[in-house]
């Protein structure tokens, strides 16, 4: 391992980076955020923590990884944070789709028998995974001939990623962690000079809008919703605009509504109007209904 480490230092980079280091990193953050990091993903991943190397004053990978496994304060935050940036995948943090399709669904289904509605927002879509994967949570337990009114909003500030999350077309490393009888549920395989790539079946793209929204900008809709999806995008919020964003999805969720934030977020001190389930899941507080 030395000698890779030499190796790639000698090459240009500033710190050697062998494929312990990495392998250690794709495990810590798979048990974090359950993203699946390929091994496409490495030089990216050195560039984003070579920073935090840096302003803290590591001399090497070695010695960031040891601190992370003894006592990393606040520092694993920062971890997550610089590696998750921009990434996303399917069933990210899965225990909000095992919650949603074992106890929130289930209960939704007894309560909404006669209106037989549901709403849902995704609210920073990136490129797609997440919707979809709310949509094969939701579909896998209502099936379309049940008559069921269900529709998904996705919505993100980049009009390019919400544009390739329209598309529903991915390539094989950003699949990987789907079990194999989903994706033959849910997907279709290209064929020829695609054959490396899959698009999601349009049963799922029909059941999701996609559009270009800036959260602090007015909505284009009152609700009410049954489910927010917000997770891992207020942390670039300062406290004041999260209290106020956090007050707004109040207004829009049904008076049984739930909110699932990211894996680093909290609405601990920032807002009273959501109470905490567990697992980054809340549930509208009674004081915020009427």
């Amino acid at each position: 391992m030395a000698s890779i480490a030499t190796n790639r230092a000698a090459d240009g980079k500033e710190f050697g980076f062998t494929d312990q280091n990495f392998h250690a990193i794709q495990q810590l953050v798979g048990e974090r955020t359950g993203i699946v990091l390929s091994d496409a993903k490495r030089d990216m991943v050195y560039s984003r923590l070579v920073r935090r190397l840096r302003q803290l004053g590591h001399d090497s990978f070695d010695s960031y990884l040891e601190m992370l496994g003894s006592d990393p304060g606040d520092e694993m935050g920062h971890f997550i944070n610089a590696i998750t940036t921009n990434l996303t995948s399917f069933f990210r943090e899965n225990h909000h789709f095992e919650f949603l399709r074992e106890t929130l669904l289930p209960a939704l289904l007894e309560a909404h028998k006669i209106t037989r509605r549901i709403r849902i927002w995704s609210a920073g879509c990136s490129t797609g995974e997440e919707p979809y994967s709310i949509a094969m949570t939701v579909r896998e337990l209502i099936p379309e001939s049940s008559g069921w009114d269900i529709k998904i909003l996705a919505t993100d500030l980049d009009s390019n990623v919400v544009a390739t999350a329209k598309r529903g077309v991915y390539s094989e490393d950003r699949i990987s962690g789907i079990p194999k009888q989903r994706l033959k549920r849910w997907f279709l395989r290209g064929k020829g000079e695609k054959s490396d790539q899959v698009r999601v079946r349009s049963e799922l793209r029909d059941m999701i809008s996609f559009r270009q929204l800036n959260l602090l900008h007015d909505w284009p809709f009152k609700g009410p919703l049954d489910f927010i999806f917000c997770r891992n995008v207020v942390i670039y919020f300062n406290k004041d605009t999260q209290r106020k964003l956090f007050d707004r999805y109040s207004r829009v969720l049904a008076e049984d509504g739930h909110l699932f934030v990211g894996h680093s977020e909290s609405l601990y001190k920032v807002t009273d109007r959501f109470h905490l389930l567990g697992n980054t899941i809340y549930q509208k507080a009674e004081e915020s209904k009427g």
